[in-house]
């Protein structure tokens, strides 16, 4: 029996026409936006990566104890994780120029 968190997961994997590996990739921006409006971090502050490292650690969490693997985790936590990362880091570089 699947959980209600898998349950809900596929309902969007359903509606979105995205792969589930493209979703954690909006997920991660969507979580650096909010950072950075909401909690009005900048977006050279890896604060403003805390958002998403946490909701990504947390639905790996559920998705582990689901019985999904390790490497299927790592691979959510990075593509989550990643992007975000790169642009806090060239912004905090001053890669950026505005």
């Amino acid at each position: 029996m699947k959980s209600n968190y898998q349950v809900f997961k596929l309902w969007w994997l359903a509606v979105l026409p995205l792969t589930k590996d493209a979703i954690h990739v909006y997920i991660g921006f969507l979580c650096l936006l909010i950072a950075l409006v909401v909690l009005r971090r900048r977006l050279s502050s890896y604060w403003a990566l805390v958002p998403g490292l946490l909701l990504s650690v947390a639905m790996e969490v559920l998705d582990l104890r689901d019985g999904y693997g390790w490497a299927e985790s790592a691979k959510d936590l990075v593509n989550t994780n990643l992007m975000p990362f790169v642009l806090v880091t060239l912004a905090r570089l001053k890669t950026f120029n505005f």
